[in-house]
C-alpha cells in the first residue's frame, strides 16, 4: 500500500514530494520478493547490503537512475499495519490500479512520525476529509502510544480540534 507524501497528494493538500513510500505485507526474511519486483521495474538498492538493512531498518531504499526516483519498500510486522493493509483504497491511475492506505491509516502513519511535515499533512488530511473514522484513528494512536514516548491521541485530538472535527 501507498503511503506517506503520494498517499498525502490523494487525501490532503498538496506538495511536492519526491519519493514513494509503500508498506508491503512481507517481512525482512522476504526481501528476495521485493528485489524481484524492484528489479523488473528497474530499481536498485541504495544500499550496500540490502538483507542487513531490511532486518535493522525495516525498509529498503530503492532508486530509479534515469529519473532519480526513491521509492521505499517498508515491511509490515505489527498487528496495527496487518490491519491498515486489510483497509487500503484501490483508485484509478492512469491505467493502474494503485492500493493506497485509508486517509485514517495515514494519518495514524504521519502522527506517529510526529514530524512538523507530517503534523502539517494530517491536519490537511483531517480538513479535507471530514468523515474520517476518528475512533479507529485514536484508538491506534492510544495502541502505539504504548511504544512511543509521545501523547500521539492527544496530537491527533489537538490537530481535529483546529479544523473543527471534534470539541
Amino acid at each position: 500500500m501507498i503511503i506517506g507524501g503520494q498517499a498525502v497528494l490523494l487525501y490532503g493538500e498538496a506538495r511536492l514530494t519526491g519519493d514513494i513510500d509503500i508498506t508491503v505485507d512481507l517481512v525482512p526474511d522476504q526481501l528476495s520478493a521485493v528485489q524481484a519486483v524492484a528489479s523488473d521495474v528497474g530499481l536498485t538498492a541504495l544500499v550496500d547490503d540490502p538483507e542487513v538493512f531490511a532486518r535493522q531498518n525495516f525498509v529498503v531504499p530503492y532508486g530509479h537512475t534515469p529519473t532519480g526516483l526513491r521509492v521505499d519498500f517498508i515491511f509490515s510486522f505489527t498487528p496495527y499495519e496487518h490491519e491498515a493493509m486489510q483497509r487500503v483504497r484501490v483508485v484509478a491511475v492512469g491505467a493502474a490500479r494503485v492500493r493506497f492506505a485509508s486517509p485514517e491509516d495515514v494519518l495514524v502513519h504521519k502522527i506517529f512520525a510526529g514530524r512538523p511535515r507530517d503534523l502539517e499533512d494530517a491536519r490537511g488530511i483531517l480538513a479535507k476529509n471530514p468523515g474520517v473514522d476518528i475512533g479507529y484513528v485514536r484508538t491506534w494512536l492510544r495502541t502505539l502510544s504504548e511504544i512511543s514516548e509521545h501523547p500521539l491521541e492527544a496530537t491527533f485530538v489537538a490537530l481535529a480540534r483546529e479544523v473543527g472535527l471534534v470539541q
